[in-house]
């Protein structure tokens, strides 16, 4: 059976350091708190400067809600947070590759890096299936870092199926 993520090797267009990794590593605790919810593990954290204005994994199941990714409610949350839907100057963090649906919000939201840890090989729209935030047909790019703490990320999400087939 194909796991629910995988890992691939960095194409960083950032240097990656310890903020990185330390954002990085929020989104990763994210993902646990929604795994001990009985969420998808995947968490993300928006960023302003080096300022975290949102922390968010995803909410699913507990708010019946098919567009609660990790993703969408961190955007959410950022955007009330700076009091605007534009979030030029923000980056996200995210512990896996966004789906076609949150990579769109991405494009919308004009984020300008995406860091996402492991690859999603059933619905990636970032690297894996799809290439959406780098698409020159639509009105803007996001700026892409794949790989950040994949393995740990990964992990959450192979351990987390694995309990649930037990």
């Amino acid at each position: 059976m194909t796991t629910a993520a995988s890992v691939s090797l960095p194409e960083a267009a950032a240097p990656i350091g310890e903020r990185e990794i330390a954002f990085m590593r929020r989104a990763l605790a994210a993902a646990e708190e929604g795994a001990g919810r009985g969420e998808v593990p995947v968490g993300a954290v928006v960023v302003v400067g080096e300022e975290i204005v949102a922390i968010a994994h995803n909410e699913r199941e507990t708010g019946s809600d098919p567009t609660a990714h990790a993703e969408i409610v961190a955007l959410r949350r950022a955007a009330a947070a700076v009091g605007n839907w534009r979030l030029n100057d923000a980056h996200l963090y995210v512990t896996m590759e966004p789906c076609p649906m949150c990579a769109g919000a991405l494009v919308n939201a004009r984020i300008r890096r995406l860091y996402f840890g492991c690859d999603d090989p059933k619905a990636g729209a970032v690297r894996t299936l799809y290439r959406i935030l780098d698409d020159r047909r639509l009105n803007h790019r996001v700026e892409v870092v794949p790989g950040l703490l994949a393995v740990d990320g990964a992990t959450l999400l192979r351990d987390f199926f694995g309990r649930l087939r037990r």
